[in-house]
């Protein structure tokens, strides 16, 4: 299930607000006299109070307040303590693949041809050549297929083969989860991919289920087409008013999609997300299906995974949009696909080794070459999905502060989700949460959450124009979750001084209920999209 409403994304969607957003953020200018010793004071006893909340009974919680403009330390809890990130993670991701690739740097797809070619015939093979393309859609291998078409090949006697060879062949994470693999959060990772969406769900399926008639299995398409995937089972038309009950699933181990549950006749179309278990085989599939579309016949039947070999030539070619634009949807929605690709990406360009360890070795680098390693951590993915990762509320604010004096920051800082905005591309994983708060357009901040995990890191603005990194990081619970407590700690260095029941009161009434688990409805899974 998705908590946001999704829409088409438009990029560059961060552009137009990149001035508005280094007038309140960035360096420079007259910074705000170092606090008092009252306002210090202040601060202290109210973040100290919210953290007794009994929702963080038991529980692990690191925070730590610092002003962005003279590195003042406003507030320190256990900052130097090792806790899971989860999705906060992607700061630091993020971060080093601009510094490392660039905001303009683009992923390449290639169409190659070996052989001769006359009299629209080529004596040889076609190969779809991946180049770690998080974003590449079916529309796009639709257009690689067109410029195969529009240079004139008709026929192909060899084969279409496929590779993928740019990165390793190791498909998931250290420390994910095996019963997260069927779900859109824990694609398989492949240097050739398709995404289902303009979200980039890469590696995954769309499938649509329309409810018929009462007792009448529902309609189902799937997203994209052509990839071969096995469906069984059905879902069932209940009648209107009915409960609604569906699983999407993938069998584990299988590329079996197996579909079960009941759909109320009265409840329209039904979205659900699925990863497919052999990435790179699926797109090729959806070219092949585009070259017939587009009259290219190959004879040597299925694709087949093959590197190109040396001297084959180019025939089609697509870009990616820029880094800068892709980071709207990797940061605003929390897209782990994205996240895992830039590592891999990371590590091809920085040491030739498209692979986890290499990627994060490089992020390792770019955090000590900066300064950026302040206390010991682990990252072991890029996405934060992992139990694997540890990180400190110091490391946090260090980065945040260091990412203000660079030339890319505008652009990371857009890509943040911002609070309480209801546009989903400018709210991203906040826009339910603290609206009509001091925060709501003020807090722009990276979500967190997985079972027993809830975390929040990024930048606010205090009532005196005073600027500040946070960081509030919690583990460990079991009960409630402590979002809305979070949440409150956001809102008081937004709005200053206030009495800790106004601040859960606000909280309450700017947050719009909403699932903190992952996992479709046992809450027991890795994380969702946040």
């Amino acid at each position: 299930m998705r908590l946001l409403p999704r829409r088409r994304l438009a990029l560059p969607a961060a552009a137009a607000l990149t001035a508005a957003l280094l007038a309140v953020v960035a360096p420079g200018g007259s910074a705000p006299p170092p606090a008092s010793a009252a306002t210090a004071s202040a601060l202290t006893a109210d973040l100290d109070r919210l953290l007794t909340d009994p929702r963080l009974a038991g529980a692990a919680a690191a925070v730590k307040v610092v002003d962005a403009d003279t590195g003042e330390v406003l507030y320190a809890h256990d900052s130097q303590h090792l806790v899971l990130p989860a999705s906060t993670m992607k700061l630091v991701t993020s971060a080093a693949a601009m510094d490392l690739l660039g905001t303009g740097y683009r992923f390449g797809t290639d169409v190659l041809a070996t052989g001769r070619s006359d009299a629209g015939v080529l004596h040889g093979d076609l190969v779809l050549r991946g180049g770690g393309d998080p974003s590449l859609l079916a529309q796009d291998l639709d257009a690689l297929a067109r410029q195969v078409a529009d240079g004139g090949v008709r026929l192909v006697t060899g084969t279409l083969a496929y590779d993928a060879s740019r990165y390793d062949d190791v498909p998931l994470g250290s420390g994910w989860a095996w019963d997260d693999e069927p779900y859109s959060y824990s694609p398989q990772i492949s240097a050739l991919t398709v995404a289902s969406d303009t979200d980039y769900d890469t590696g995954t399926l769309q499938v649509t289920l329309t409810p018929g008639e009462p007792g009448a299995p529902a309609a189902v398409r799937v997203v994209p087409a052509d990839t071969g995937a096995e469906i069984t089972g059905s879902v069932t038309t209940g009648p209107a008013g009915s409960a609604y009950g569906v699983d999407v699933t993938r069998r584990h181990g299988t590329g079996e999609i197996v579909l079960s549950g009941s759909l109320p006749a009265d409840n329209g179309p039904d979205d659900e997300w699925v990863t497919v278990d052999d990435p790179a085989k699926a797109a090729a599939r959806v070219f092949a299906a585009a070259l017939a579309r587009h009259g290219v016949r190959v004879l040597g039947g299925d694709p087949v995974a093959a590197p190109a070999p040396a001297g084959a030539r180019q025939v089609a070619h697509h870009d990616s949009a820029p880094l800068g634009d892709l980071l709207v949807p990797f940061l605003k929605l929390s897209n782990n696909g994205i996240a895992e690709h830039l590592v891999k990406e990371m590590g091809r360009v920085g040491s030739g080794d498209g692979s986890w360890p290499a990627g994060l070795a490089r992020i390792a680098d770019f955090l000590h070459r900066n300064g950026l390693d302040p206390t010991p951590a682990r990252q072991a993915d890029g996405s934060g999905l992992s139990r694997y990762d540890l990180v400190t509320a110091d490391r946090y604010t260090a980065l945040l502060a260091h990412a203000r004096t660079q030339l890319w920051f505008a652009t990371w800082y857009a890509a943040l989700p911002v609070a309480g905005d209801p546009d989903r591309m400018v709210g991203g994983t906040l826009a339910a949460r603290m609206r009509g708060t001091a925060a709501a357009g003020n807090v722009h901040a990276k979500t967190g959450s997985m079972s027993g995990v809830n975390t929040l890191a990024g930048y606010v603005t205090s009532p005196e124009g005073r600027r500040l990194v946070f960081a509030v990081l919690v583990n460990d619970f079991a009960g409630a979750s402590p979002r809305p407590v979070v949440d409150q700690i956001a809102v008081r260095l937004a709005a200053g001084p206030a009495p800790a029941g106004q601040l859960r009161a606000q909280v309450e009434r700017g947050s719009a209920e909403q699932p903190d688990g992952p996992g479709p409805s046992t809450g027991v899974h890795g994380r969702t999209r946040d």
